[in-house]
């Protein structure tokens, strides 16, 4: 991934060597690396070991006020994608658009309180089943895991082994690197779908056993070895028509595979693909490398096609925050036949595109780009929000790894809306806020409660490193209500998505296991 200077990497270092040590509670012993992992074994359920906080320093538990749900009307839901479990849960955006949006509700920040299971993991997507319980990919620095959790205790039920990572080379940044399972979906039949380490595409179904737990099993294996060489598979996403499509991360590998034959066709950009991608329900797949936006579409064989290539404004700098220099943003579909990015200009601008596979006479591709936060600081890694015409941004300018947020230090703040007219035909800044610093998190939007849920840090002169549950009102961009997760180098989310539960509860992995806001019944603050 990424390479960090001086005494950043030193940090970095150190930093890893402390958050494997320090982070107690693990599940099931790291398995030998191997081609391919076994089935696994029920984990035992058992009540989950809070995440300590650390520091002599108190903070404040609760800034604001409870929010009264103010729904934003006419907002359409993603539509259903036929191959990935309802929106919302599938994947760390919530649906094939990428919207990270959802039309259920979040916290209001009645009573809120955190609940946390320690683990020796970063769980950096999770998803729901059909159950409502957690299923997420968690890792350390060498072992990757499936797991499963209970939705109200965040006890363990299942958990499986994947092959392991390779140790980080020298100056690699290994907070910046998402291969191997950082990007998974859950299917249709509540099966999780998982890039490997070893270039394989792992089915994993879960599977009741005799006692009344489930255990994982894998359901299907598919071998892309031949086509990557020492390429990485960034993440994997089934189109309309079922067909997987992979990217992979130096050399921007792009390919599908033909889930009966296991036929896998590639084309390969030579650009950089750090972050997943969007399917369209017209069989369009959009794909953001370091140098240009690209739709794609299967050609007669199946295999991936380039339908349009829009190069974007580039600084050409590597900004603090950002993998490498360029986009750090997952693709966004809109309503209107649209798709959006954050490009690497200086400042950085939320780019809108057409996105049909042909434009009308006279129409350009690119409909609007609007700047957004300030000359030399302004960045982003995390895909953009959408809700209806408006697209969310927010600022993680300053975040390299957890060494950038310790003894009370903070990134840029910066959260910021862009409207697109009615027309379709143009964007406008709708406000920014300045305030709130999210240093690296995939925020969510819930159209039920009108919030934008985010999770913030503010920077302490006196070297308190506190963690918030943050709500921001949708309409002016203001904090409305934040609520202490906890303190210390655990309750780092480091580059992990918040998901919105089917209860209303908001779920975050962070460096110290996995965190859980929800409100509480029976009195208000």
């Amino acid at each position: 991934m990424s390479r960090m200077r001086g005494g950043a990497v030193v940090a970095s270092l150190v930093i890893s060597a402390l958050v494997v040590g320090m982070i107690v509670g693990t599940v099931g012993a790291a398995s030998a690396t191997t081609p391919e992992p076994p089935s696994s074994s029920p984990a035992p359920v058992a009540p989950a070991t809070p995440i300590a906080s650390t520091g002599a320093q108190p903070a404040a538990a609760f800034v604001g006020a409870p929010a009264d749900a103010q729904p934003v009307r006419g907002v359409a839901v993603p539509p259903r994608h036929p191959f990935m479990a309802p929106v919302g849960r599938s994947n760390i955006h919530g649906d094939a658009w990428m919207t990270d949006s959802y039309s259920t509700s979040g916290p209001l920040g009645r009573n809120p309180t955190t609940a946390t299971t320690s683990l020796n993991a970063l769980c950096g997507t999770i998803a729901f089943d059909r159950r409502g319980r957690l299923v997420a990919t968690c890792t350390d620095t060498t072992q990757p895991r499936l797991m499963l959790f209970d939705p109200k205790t965040l006890g363990v039920l299942a958990a499986m082994d994947l092959p392991r990572r390779e140790a980080p080379k020298p100056g690699a940044n290994p907070f910046q690197d998402f291969t191997g399972g950082g990007y998974f979906y859950l299917d249709d039949q509540d099966r999780a779908v998982i890039p490997t380490t070893t270039r394989h595409v792992l089915v994993v179904a879960q599977q009741p056993t005799a006692d009344g737990g489930t255990r994982f099993r894998i359901a299907g294996d598919y071998d892309l070895s031949g086509r990557l060489g020492a390429e990485r598979i960034s993440s994997v996403l089934p189109d309309w028509s079922g067909r997987y499509w992979f990217v992979s991360k130096t050399s921007g590998i792009v390919g599908t595979v033909d889930r009966t034959s296991g036929a896998v066709r590639t084309v390969t950009l030579h650009e950089e693909v750090e972050n997943s991608f969007a399917v369209g329900e017209d069989g369009g797949v959009f794909i953001v490398s370091d140098t240009a936006m690209y739709r794609f579409d299967p050609d007669r064989r199946g295999g991936p096609r380039v339908t349009w290539r829009e190069r974007y404004q580039n600084s050409g700098i590597h900004k603090p925050s950002q993998v490498d220099a360029g986009s750090g943003t997952t693709p966004t579909l809109m309503t209107g036949d649209l798709v959006a990015i954050a490009d690497n200009a200086d400042p950085m601008h939320v780019v809108v595109y057409r996105r049909a596979k042909k434009t009308m006479p006279k129409a350009k591709r690119v409909v609007c780009e609007q700047s957004v936060f300030g000359a030399g600081a302004s960045a982003t890694e995390n895909s953009l929000i959408a809700v209806g015409r408006s697209l969310l941004v927010e600022n993680n300018f300053g975040y390299i790894g957890p060494a950038s947020t310790i003894d009370g230090k903070g990134t840029t703040p910066g959260f910021a809306r862009v409207d697109m007219n009615r027309q379709g035909s143009g964007c406008r800044l709708a406000w920014t806020n300045t305030k709130d610093a999210a240093p690296s998190v995939v925020a969510k939007a819930s159209v039920a409660t009108g919030l934008v849920y985010t999770y913030t840090k503010p920077a302490d002169a006196t070297g308190v490193d506190a963690w918030y549950w943050t709500a921001l009102d949708f309409r002016t961009g203001r904090m409305v209500w934040r609520s202490l997760a906890g303190t210390g180098l655990a309750f780092n989310n480091n580059y992990a998505g918040i998901s919105l539960g089917p209860d209303g509860t908001a779920y975050l992995g962070v460096l110290g296991g996995i965190a859980a806001a929800r409100d509480m019944t029976g009195g208000t603050r």
